[in-house]
């Protein structure tokens, strides 16, 4: 008579997540994250970051941007990423109606939490294939140091 919650598409947890993204869409803004430093699903640019002994490297997925029009601040361990991604779909016309756009275009801002021990002098960044990598050397009191016994 009753059926199991297992019989949703896509299991109840997948019907949690639909009415999760329903309700923000109705009350807030949708994929935003609580915090300066709290990185919400859908976050544009995505990021990969890594740390090696040396530095902490970021890597941001942006293609199609300009890297002229990309700016990069760090501030107070805080990398902030920003810049603008055009438009690339024509205006809708009698002859082109679009009906699905999952490509994100317009202003972005994205800020990343830094290990304290980067040397905000030490910065570098470059631009490729539309990633953006941004390494930041740690400061030569944060590497580790190799002690010899006498």
């Amino acid at each position: 008579m009753y059926g199991t919650s297992m019989n949703f598409p896509g299991g109840i947890f997948g019907e949690l997540e639909r009415l999760s993204r329903e309700l923000d869409a109705m009350f807030g803004q949708p994929g935003t994250a609580q915090g300066i430093r709290a990185s919400a699903t859908g976050a544009f640019p995505p990021v990969n970051i890594g740390t090696t002994p040396t530095s902490t490297e970021v890597y941001a997925f942006a293609p199609g941007i300009d890297p002229a029009k990309i700016e990069l601040v760090l501030n107070k361990g805080v990398l902030t990423i920003s810049g603008e991604r055009p438009d690339d779909i024509p205006v809708e016309t009698e002859k082109l109606s679009v009906y699905r756009r999952q490509r994100f275009h317009g202003k972005f801002r994205r800020a990343i939490s830094v290990p304290d021990d980067v040397d905000p002098e030490q910065v570098s960044a470059s631009y490729r294939d539309g990633v953006l990598t941004v390494s930041m050397k740690r400061s030569a009191a944060a590497q580790p140091k190799r002690i010899s016994i006498a």
